[in-house]
C-alpha cells in the first residue's frame, strides 16, 4: 500500500492538478496589483491609500496560510478548497460592489484569506504523496504562485483596458469557481495510514537528531523565515522605485521584476531537485547564501545592463528558499500536523516580506537612497544563514541527517 502511494503515477497526476489549482487560486494576490492604477483613478485617492487593498490582501494571505492549513489537517483538502474557492469568488463580488477604497480593502482581506489555500495548504497536501521526490514536488506546487503572477496579468490586461477592473474581477470569480471547485473533487483520495506512519518514522528520526520539539523548531524556522524574507523583499518590492530613482523609469523596473519571477520559478525547480539529494536544511542554506551574494551585487550596480543581470541572478537565488521551509517541516515534523506547521512557517515568511517592504522604504526616507536598505537586507539574511548553520551543525552532532 505504501509503495504504491508515495511517488506513484497518481502522485504525479495529483501534482499536475495541484499546480493547476494553485495557478488559479493564487490570482487574487496579483490581481490587485494589476488594477491598482484604475482603482486609484476611480476613487481619487493617494498612492498610499490605493496600496491599502494590497496590504489587506497580504494580511489575509499570511493568516490564511496558518488557519486554512490547520483546516486541511482536520477536514482534508477537498472541502477546504471548495469553501475557499467560493470565498474567493465572494470576495471578488464584494470588491466589484465596493464604493470606496476601504470597502475594497475589506473585500481584498477576504480574497487574500481564501487565496492562501493555493499556497501553503496545497504544498502541505502534495508533500504527503512523495518521499523520494518530495523536494521537486513541493517546488512545482510552490511555483504555481509565481506562474500565476506571470500569467494572469497578461490574461487580464485586455479585459482591464476594454471593460474596467470590475469586469476583470468578474472573470476571476468565474474562473475560480469553474476551475478550482471541480478539480478539488479530483483530490478526494486520502493518504493511507501506513504511508503516514512511514513518513512520520523518517521525520521522527530527524527530529531526534536536532533535539528540538516540533513547536520549538517551528518557531526557529519562523524567525529564520522573517530574516530571509526581509532581505528578499528589498529588490522585489522596491526595484521599480529604484529604477525610477536612477532615471530608467517604471517600465524597466517592471521588466526586472518579471525577470526575478521567471528566475524564481527556475530556482524553485532547481532547489527542489537539490532538496531530494541534500535535504531541506542544506538546500535552504545554499539558497540563503546565494541570496546574500545577489543582494551584495546590487550595491555597485546602477548601470542598466548590470541591473538586469543582477535581477536575474537574484531571482535564480531566492526562488527556492520559501519552499525549502516546507520541505524542512516535512522532514522534521509529524505528517498529521503538516498543514498547520507549514502554514505557520510560511505565514512568518509572508510577514517578513511585509516587514521588509516597509522597512526598506523607511530606510530610504531616512537616508535618501537604497544603499543602506540593501545592507539591511544582507544583515537580516545573515541571521537566516546563522540559524541554518546552527541547525545543520546540531543535527550532525547528534546524528547523520538524511533527506526524509
Amino acid at each position: 500500500m505504501t509503495a504504491s502511494t508515495h511517488d506513484s503515477r497518481y502522485s504525479w497526476t495529483r501534482l499536475a492538478l495541484t499546480l493547476t489549482i494553485a495557478m488559479v487560486a493564487n490570482a487574487g494576490m496579483w490581481a490587485i496589483i494589476v488594477i491598482m492604477p484604475a482603482v486609484q483613478a476611480e476613487f481619487g485617492v493617494s498612492r498610499a491609500d490605493a496600496s491599502l487593498p494590497y496590504t489587506l490582501t497580504m494580511i489575509g494571505f499570511a493568516t490564511g496560510n496558518f488557519i486554512v492549513g490547520r483546516a486541511v489537517d482536520r477536514w482534508g483538502v477537498t472541502p477546504v478548497l471548495v469553501v475557499c474557492a467560493l470565498g474567493i469568488a465572494g470576495g471578488y463580488g464584494l470588491a466589484m460592489a465596493a464604493g470606496s477604497i476601504w470597502a475594497l480593502s475589506l473585500a481584498q482581506l477576504i480574497v487574500g484569506f481564501g487565496t492562501s489555500v493555493g499556497f501553503g495548504p496545497l504544498i502541505a497536501d502534495i508533500s504527503h504523496w512523495f518521499m523520494k521526490r518530495r523536494g521537486i514536488a513541493v517546488a512545482i506546487a510552490a511555483s504555481g504562485n509565481y506562474l500565476s503572477g506571470a500569467i494572469w496579468p497578461l490574461i487580464l490586461a485586455g479585459v482591464l483596458a476594454e471593460d474596467g477592473w470590475r469586469a476583470t474581477y468578474a472573470v476571476l470569480a468565474a474562473a475560480t469557481v469553474l476551475v478550482v471547485v471541480p478539480l478539488a473533487f479530483a483530490l478526494r483520495r486520502q493518504v493511507p495510514d501506513s504511508a503516514h506512519q512511514m513518513a512520520e518514522a523518517a521525520s521522527s528520526a530527524n527530529a531526534r537528531s536536532a533535539g528540538l520539539s516540533p513547536t520549538a523548531l517551528a518557531c526557529l524556522l519562523g524567525v529564520a523565515g522573517v530574516g530571509c524574507c526581509v532581505a528578499m523583499s528589498m529588490p522585489q518590492v522596491h526595484i521599480v522605485s529604484y529604477c525610477v530613482d536612477l532615471g530608467y523609469g517604471p517600465a524597466v523596473g517592471a521588466e526586472m521584476l518579471s525577470l526575478m519571477l521567471v528566475g524564481g520559478v527556475g530556482s524553485r525547480l532547481i532547489s527542489g531537485l537539490l532538496a531530494d539529494k541534500l535535504g531541506g536544511v542544506r538546500t535552504l542554506l545554499l539558497g540563503s547564501i546565494a541570496q546574500a551574494i545577489a543582494l551584495a551585487l546590487y550595491l555597485p550596480s546602477d548601470a542598466l545592463i548590470s541591473l538586469y543581470v543582477v535581477s536575474l541572478v537574484f531571482g535564480l537565488s531566492q526562488g527556492g528558499i520559501v519552499p525549502s521551509y516546507a520541505i524542512i517541516v516535512r522532514e522534521y515534523m509529524p505528517a498529521r500536523e503538516a498543514g498547520a506547521r507549514v502554514g505557520f512557517v510560511l505565514m512568518a515568511t509572508i510577514m517578513g516580506m511585509a516587514l521588509g517592504g516597509w522597512m526598506s522604504g523607511w530606510i530610504y526616507d531616512v537616508t535618501g537612497s537604497y544603499q543602506m536598505a540593501f545592507w539591511n537586507g544582507i544583515v537580516w539574511n545573515g541571521a537566516n544563514i546563522a540559524i541554518m548553520l546552527w541547525l545543520l551543525s546540531r543535527s550532525r552532532a547528534r546524528g547523520v541527517m538524511q533527506p526524509a
